[in-house]
């Protein structure tokens, strides 16, 4: 296996609609090349002392590993939580187009 320039992003949010239209902007700015959301999950977690259990909706974004800080810095202006869930995982191994398809598909960070 072989490491690639590409990483998995996850990100959740509290609908559907919600996670599209972010999804949609990270696209649109260039910052991910595609996102695939689940419409329905279901998150069980402490916030602030209480065990919450709550639904809520999923994207994996594909985008370059050297986009993630600013994909996490989009996310402070366009994300409702105070805390979201953006978690990126390293691509180690794709088909070479898909990577490249990806790569052509996001601009190079500043």
């Amino acid at each position: 296996m072989s490491d690639t320039e590409i990483s998995e992003v996850i990100i959740t949010g509290p609908t559907e609609d919600q996670v599209v239209e972010f999804t949609r902007g990270l696209v649109t700015a260039r910052l991910a090349a595609c996102g695939q959301t689940v419409t329905q999950i279901r998150s069980i977690y402490r916030w602030e002392g209480d065990v919450q259990d709550e639904p809520e909706a999923r994207v994996a974004l594909h985008t370059r590993t050297s986009l993630v800080p600013s994909i996490v810095d989009y996310a402070k202006d366009h994300h409702p939580y105070d805390v979201p869930c953006i978690i990126a995982l390293p691509v180690i191994a794709a088909n070479p187009a898909y990577v490249q398809w990806v790569l052509d598909a996001t601009d190079a960070p500043a």
